[in-house]
């Protein structure tokens, strides 16, 4: 019997996913505001598939990295967000726009069964693979990436977000300068499965290393390409 796809790993019925609605109405936000405070420079935006499951792997060293690539991607996007955003009014807000929230300390299955949804849905997720902000160069990245895109068959899109973290702005230090220039690549959308269909520890290790390689060759044909 061909198994449902909207059932996890022991059978059981995947959560609901988040409204790819509410998503679109993110992305409309997004290209607002980052447009409106800044430059973005949108480079491979037509390698990304117009449909199917997707899933955006995002370098990830300043907070707008996240609302900038919702705002200048060609599909609405469902980001696994930590927890601690989820906030007062924002709270509500991130979880209206499609957004998933992720306890970071433990195996949050809510968190996974709704990623999951997306994809089943045939929508983007969002992921940033080094699990928090640091220098955004892919050099260590979580298993989490690699259980996405093994379990659900979905292609990863490389996304590389260049230019976020080179200066201070005056008015707010803590964000870019407003109308600078903020690079974002999408690069060549790729499989990060073997074909086998395994999905042991040793196959999504493996995987893994594959994603790495992939998503560092990115990062750096981006920033030939920038110049950044």
């Amino acid at each position: 019997m061909r198994r449902d796809p909207r059932r996890g790993e022991a059978g059981l019925e995947v959560s609901q996913a988040p409204s790819e609605r509410g998503a679109e109405v993110g992305r409309r936000i997004g290209v607002g505001l980052m447009y409106g405070l800044w430059k973005p420079r949108v480079l491979g935006s037509w390698r990304v598939p117009a449909a199917g499951p997707v899933i955006f792997a995002v370098n990830h060293s300043h907070n707008i990295d996240g609302p900038m690539v919702m705002g200048v991607a060609p599909r609405p996007t469902h980001f696994l967000i930590k927890q601690e955003a989820f906030v007062g009014p924002l709270g509500p807000f991130l979880e209206g726009i499609g957004q998933v929230k992720v306890d970071r300390s433990t195996a949050d299955r809510t968190a996974i069964t709704r990623a999951l949804g997306v994809l089943a849905d045939g929508g983007v997720l969002g992921i940033f693979p080094e699990g928090t902000r640091g220098e955004g160069d892919f050099a260590s990245l979580r298993a989490g990436l690699s259980y996405f895109a093994v379990r659900s068959g979905a292609p990863i899109v490389p996304v590389a977000v260049l230019g976020s973290t080179e200066k201070h702005g005056r008015l707010i230090k803590g964000l870019p300068p407003l109308r600078s220039r903020v690079d974002v690549v999408f690069g060549d959308p790729f499989e990060a499965g073997d074909g086998s269909g395994r999905r042991t520890r040793k196959a999504l290790d493996e995987a893994t290393v594959r994603i790495q390689e992939r998503l560092t060759a990115h990062l750096d044909d981006a920033r030939r390409l920038t110049g950044r």
